[in-house]
């Protein structure tokens, strides 16, 4: 009996102290230390995934929207990470990619800066493939022998020249639409600038030419003549940002110089601006601002970008930008994390990543993949 009330009297005790420490035994892990468990958020599943995450240049307003979206959907999945600026700098890029494997990273996810030769991609593979760990580059296109010179390389991006094919029809629709209106000499002929971001640089290549080229077969099918770049000097039809960064600040400057020559008055204005971007395009506007157009309301010169990002959609919904050809920043992270969902779970790379899915994966003529890359579509936007 009383071996029996010994027993019943330890396990009473055994409850009390329980219920006096909150029933539970403490977690291993503070919840504090995983994001995605703050905030009364559910906790993401833990992981061992330690990504390094370099981006070509924070400054780029695009680039910084894919960043952001990259952000929440990696500590969702619980996946540790670290990004790093290149600043626009492949040199530096170059020394954070060797630190980051030094420190451990056992993913690398590359928005490379160098593209006007594949050098710099192709050592950030063989960095990747020394340490044994998959590399995904995105955004800014590399190879596709880079791509396909190692088992455990992807790239997500989007198909360059279909955003200038887009914004070519686009724009040569609108002066259509409009083409009196626009033609402000009214000599017959839409006199154009065209910003372009980089050299070498893919998207900006495919959006330079294509974006006038099918802006004028339209207006050439329509038995209207071809558009005319301002300055009949410059052999190569556009102005390019020189410091590669596709900035607003050196279209600014570039209209700037231009409205002190060319105007109603001379009977030479600018009459369409083309730009690779949407922080270009808005340079220009603040630019014919000044001169005391596209206001939202008065004179408008149509300005045409890339990139649908808000501060862009803003002012076309303001009727002060025309219109934007819609890279999805959203799209973009998406399928990156997709990617790195895959490495997580210890799949290949590519597992999953198929039309079935809703992944657009480049290939041969016979339907077989011809290199590891994934395309995101564009779209359109001309107002709410």
């Amino acid at each position: 009996m009383k071996k029996k009330l010994a027993l019943v009297l330890a396990a009473a005790l055994m409850l009390a102290v329980l219920a006096g420490c909150g029933g539970t035994p403490a977690p291993s892990t503070p919840a504090a230390s995983n994001p995605a468990s703050m905030g009364g958020e559910p906790a993401a599943p833990a992981s061992d995934l330690n990504a390094a995450v370099f981006y070509y240049n924070y400054s780029d307003v695009y680039i910084s929207s894919v960043r952001n979206n990259m952000d929440e959907m990696l500590k969702g999945m619980g996946v540790k990470y670290d990004n790093y600026d290149g600043a626009g700098n492949q040199a530096q890029q170059t020394d954070q990619i060797n630190t980051a494997i030094t420190n451990g990273a056992n993913l690398l996810i590359v928005n490379i800066v160098e593209t006007s030769s594949p050098d710099a991609a192709q050592n950030a593979v063989e960095a990747a493939r020394g340490a044994g760990i998959p590399i995904i580059f995105f955004n800014r296109e590399v190879q596709d022998d880079v791509v396909n010179s190692y088992d455990k390389c992807a790239f997500v991006g989007t198909d360059a020249p279909e955003a200038g094919h887009m914004q070519g029809a686009l724009i040569g629709q609108y002066l259509l639409d409009n083409y009196d209106a626009l033609d402000l000499n009214g000599d017959g002929t839409i006199s154009y600038v065209m910003f372009k971001g980089q050299e070498g640089n893919a998207e900006a290549e495919a959006r330079t030419q294509f974006g006038v080229e099918d802006a004028d077969a339209v207006l050439t099918a329509a038995g209207k003549p071809a558009l005319a770049f301002y300055d009949a000097n410059n052999s190569a039809k556009y102005l390019v940002d020189q410091n590669g960064s596709w900035s607003a600040a050196a279209a600014t400057n570039y209209m700037d110089t231009i409205l002190a020559e060319y105007s109603e008055a001379n009977k030479n204005m600018i009459e369409l601006v083309i730009a690779n971007n949407d922080d270009m395009a808005l340079g220009a506007v603040a630019s014919l601002q000044t001169a005391g157009y596209n206001l939202g309301e008065g004179k408008t010169i149509p300005v045409f970008g890339v990139d649908a990002i808000d501060s862009a959609k803003q002012a076309i919904d303001e009727g002060k930008m025309t219109g934007t050809i819609m890279q999805d920043a959203v799209g973009m992270a998406k399928t990156i994390t997709a990617l790195v969902g895959n490495v997580q779970s210890g799949a290949e790379l590519m597992n999953s990543i198929d039309e079935a899915n809703g992944y657009n994966v480049d290939k041969n003529d016979d339907g077989t993949v011809k290199v590891n890359k994934i395309r995101v579509p564009y779209g359109v936007y001309t107002g709410k």
